[in-house]
């Protein structure tokens, strides 16, 4: 089998359920930033195996259960007519899972007395990364979810996301040793 097909020459490209779409359609670009969400956080999983063997151990699990929740947010983003059927929803455990975990990490930490901003540690930079592209990927998301039915987990998933990222990245900033930068005006 090839890895080109040649069908996209043309700037169309098929959904689940074979619907040919511009792939300019809101159901391409919304899975496509969560496609592009998954790979900022594979980055993340690489360099904290890199930089903490300890670290790592603690958070690898939850990275790897988040980018395969992702992948199954992107098939379901990407149903067209037709495809209905050929993806199973995302279970609503998988949104108090990462609830759970937002709550660990936040016991964790000192509660804030000011808001902090990216930076402090390339760990840190990398959570914001995340943070920033999952926040991008859900606002893609409301767009199709205004015009075609989405999975209503999907949505609170990628909503929580941006949460978790925010207090990993407070976490590990933490657990390095590293300060925090707090906005000053």
């Amino acid at each position: 089998m090839k890895l080109y097909t040649k069908g996209g020459d043309k700037g169309y490209t098929s959904l689940i359920g074979g619907e040919r779409v511009s792939k300019t359609d809101p159901r391409v670009e919304a899975y496509g930033t969560v496609d592009e969400l998954t790979a900022h956080i594979a980055l993340l999983a690489d360099r904290l195996t890199a930089r903490s063997a300890e670290l790592s151990e603690c958070y690898l699990t939850d990275l790897k259960r988040i980018n395969s929740a992702l992948m199954t947010v992107e098939a379901l983003l990407a149903i067209g007519k037709g495809g209905k059927d050929k993806v199973t929803p995302l279970p609503e455990e998988m949104v108090t899972w990462i609830e759970g975990r937002i709550d660990y990490l936040q016991s964790q930490l000192k509660p804030i007395t000011c808001f902090t901003i990216p930076g402090g540690c390339e760990m840190t930079s990398l959570c914001h990364i995340c943070r920033t592209v999952c926040r991008r990927a859900e606002r893609r998301a409301i767009v199709v979810a205004e015009q075609y039915e989405v999975d209503n987990n999907s949505m609170m998933l990628l909503n929580r996301l941006s949460d978790y990222f925010y207090a990993l990245g407070r976490v590990l900033c933490d657990k390095l040793g590293e300060s925090e930068f707090v906005w000053q005006v």
